[in-house]
């Protein structure tokens, strides 16, 4: 059995994604050629086939989404339309939900959640419904005082376009959308010369400020949907570079942790020839390091051998430290310093 991770990976690749698309189409297709009376007589079964084959797989990768998401399926809202789209496709074609059965058509809305670039769209759109709403309450104020001085004004002139509040409203709003306002303004001046002022006004106000509003406002919620994307694809670039940073971090904490208990625990001490000093490799710095600090036992043991007769050379030797070094562990014991210093034979 496939597990969650691999399903997921199946349905989110971009093969399976091309695929859905091709047959969200082509089911677009067949649903419209269920229009076509002439064209379902001679092809109604191959339609039908097809309607069902599209369905079946809509079915199939929605219950894959399923198994691989959980119900974590319902938390993004483009999976939830494509579930009610499916549901309402497999409604009986009989009984009170046959009427239904109309809206499988939706199923060729789900080409937008397929599609990124028309989620992108869609994004956009609801992003700017908050400021579009003041547009609409703006455009709303504009044609009831105009619709209210056009029914004043021109009700006796022509009823038919102005006798009424109501009726104002709907000549004015066909005004707004350049639908034969021409003809309806011509038939007012013929009484009311003047009459051009009110329409200029109104289409300018109406027209050219407040319906470029919604494209500003369009724009402005495009801008910060964009701005928003940007801001994440930063925010997962920084946490990557983060995750990369703690992670060196943490390899450098640990081999440092390694040099130091090389450091502590190994030495290397180099072959020396009489006369010489001896060496101590350092494995965590560079070169040779002879300037430690002796130990109780090791100046202890460089007391017997001093006073012995040894001399400072040698003893170094087998310390493996300097020369300078030993001579500074024995003073600060009190040891005093040989006039001359030879070695026992």
């Amino acid at each position: 059995m496939l597990s969650r991770e691999r399903v997921r990976e199946l349905v989110e690749s971009p093969g399976c994604q091309q695929f859905i698309i091709a047959v969200i189409l082509i089911n677009a297709v067949a649903l419209g050629a269920e229009t076509s009376g002439g064209l379902m007589t001679v092809a109604g079964r191959f339609v039908h086939i097809i309607d069902a084959t599209a369905l079946g797989i809509f079915v199939v990768e929605m219950l894959l989404k399923l198994y691989a998401y959980g119900l974590a399926y319902f938390r993004d809202p483009w999976n939830v339309f494509d579930f009610v789209v499916v549901g309402v496709a497999l409604l009986p074609a009989t009984g009170g939900l046959s009427v239904l059965r109309a809206f499988r058509i939706l199923r060729a809305l789900r080409l937008v959640s397929a599609t990124p670039s028309m989620r992108k769209v869609v994004a956009n759109l609801l992003a700017a419904l908050p400021g579009m709403g003041s547009i609409l309450g703006l455009l709303a104020l504009v044609l009831y005082v105009a619709a209210v001085l056009a029914t004043k004004l021109f009700g006796t002139v022509t009823p038919e376009h102005f006798g009424s509040l109501g009726t104002s409203m709907w000549t004015l709003f066909q005004v707004m959308t350049g639908e034969a306002w021409p003809d309806i303004a011509s038939e007012v001046m013929a009484a009311k010369p003047l009459a051009w002022i009110f329409f200029l006004l109104y289409i300018l106000v109406s027209t050219f400020v407040v319906l470029n509003l919604f494209l500003a406002v369009m724009v402005s919620a495009a801008e910060d949907v964009r701005a928003e994307e940007n801001r994440e694809q930063h925010e997962q670039e920084n946490q990557a570079d983060d995750a990369v940073s703690a992670k060196i971090l943490g390899e450098l904490a640990a081999l440092r942790e390694e040099v130091h208990s090389l450091r502590d625990g190994i030495r290397i001490i180099m072959p020396a020839t009489p006369g010489t000093n001896t060496s101590v490799i350092h494995t965590g710095g560079s070169g040779f390091n002879t300037h430690r600090h002796l130990t109780d036992n090791e100046v202890n043991h460089a007391i017997t051998l001093y006073r012995n007769g040894h001399t400072l050379a040698h003893i170094a030797e087998q310390l493996g430290v300097t020369h300078s070094t030993v001579r500074t562990a024995l003073q600060r014991r009190g040891i005093p310093r040989r006039a001359t210093q030879g070695r026992p034979h």
